[in-house]
């Protein structure tokens, strides 16, 4: 199989916890324990020739307005050949445990922010990643009124940038139907190691490695 990442290319990853995930904030070379750290090792295993470079500037509790705000210095600034996004969950998640509500409008308002920006070097591939949420607790299941339109613009954004689009969304309600819920992820939005598997074999997937 030919991926679609070329030789010597480099990868940014970018987000909020799921993405952090305990990164490094002083050595690209640690990116954390999660999705993109997996991600790195299985597409270095699978092809050392290409000594792609991976690096990971994901923020516990970022919202997509975090981003547009760091976005020069944290993504423009680094130059990468691929920039993979996965962003609003705590845009969904502070209107249920402090109030404070992002609309549909203004995470895409900002999310279009920054893939205009990003567009600005036509060379740059992009990844949309579909935020997630699984029902557990039980009370996560209300959330979906907030993070479904949220997920509709994320899909109508890759679909107007011609990202390749990571439906995790679907993919964890799929798994869902294989084992519980919390074997996936006990806060039905910070994974496991089995979930962040599932993330990274996924977008390997998507960008041809396996």
């Amino acid at each position: 199989m030919s991926t679609f990442i070329g030789d010597h290319q480099v990868i940014l990853f970018q987000g909020d916890s799921i993405t952090d995930a305990g990164r490094s904030r002083t050595s690209d070379g640690d990116l954390g324990q999660g999705y993109a750290a997996m991600v790195a090792a299985w597409f270095s295993a699978l092809y050392p020739e290409k000594q792609a470079r991976f690096i990971n500037r994901g923020i516990s509790g970022n919202r997509a307005a975090d981003l547009r705000g760091r976005w020069q210095q944290d993504c423009l600034d680094l130059k990468p050949d691929w920039v993979s996004i996965l962003i609003g969950i705590n845009d969904v998640w502070r209107r249920y445990d402090s109030g404070d509500a992002t609309s549909a409008q203004v995470y895409e308002d900002n999310y279009r922010a920054i893939l205009q920006s990003t567009q600005q070097n036509p060379s740059t591939r992009i990844i949309i990643c579909e935020p997630f949420v699984l029902p557990v607790p039980p009370d996560r299941a209300s959330w979906r009124e907030d993070l479904d339109p949220k997920i509709h613009v994320a899909r109508s954004l890759a679909r107007e940038f011609n990202a390749i689009y990571v439906p995790l969304d679907g993919i964890f309600a799929a798994a869902a139907s294989q084992r519980e819920p919390a074997f996936w992820a006990a806060d039905g939005v910070h994974p496991y190691p089995t979930g962040h598997a599932l993330i990274a074999q996924s977008w390997l997937k998507a960008v041809r490695a396996i």
